[in-house]
């Protein structure tokens, strides 16, 4: 059994994030799915959909849910699937530098996970002088 890794972003981001992240990481070490939420969707409609992807991703152990934009409607699906039934963790302001430290941390359970992908967050931010 594992821990899932969920996406639910804007349109583009998820999907492009995953696709960087299999580049350099592969296979990925966790079942993860980006779902994205059109600008227009009506998240209710959505809910379904959302909630087969996170059941698709869950490997017994729960998933943790990455959104984007705190409060925004991929952020607010998301709080919403996360009272589904499936154990849920979720962390906000997602970035490949997260995404590629929460898969280097695969071996961790659900409740570890999210304080690793905050940390992956703030390492990624750099400023660089130059």
């Amino acid at each position: 059994m594992s821990v899932g890794i969920l996406l639910v972003t804007h349109e583009g981001i998820g999907t492009a994030l995953l696709a960087v992240a299999a580049r350099l990481i592969s296979p990925l070490p966790l079942k993860t799915e980006a779902f994205e939420v059109p600008f227009d969707a009506d998240p209710d409609a959505l809910l379904p959909r959302a909630s087969a992807a996170l059941r698709r991703v869950d490997g017994g152990d729960g998933v943790l849910v990455l959104t984007d934009l705190y409060g925004s409607s991929p952020s607010n699906l998301a709080a919403r699937v996360a009272h589904l039934g499936t154990p849920v963790r979720r962390v906000s302001s997602l970035s490949l530098p997260m995404l590629l430290r929460v898969l280097n941390y695969a071996e961790l359970e659900l409740d570890a996970l999210p304080a690793v992908a905050s940390a992956g967050a703030r390492n990624g931010v750099i400023l660089d002088d130059a």
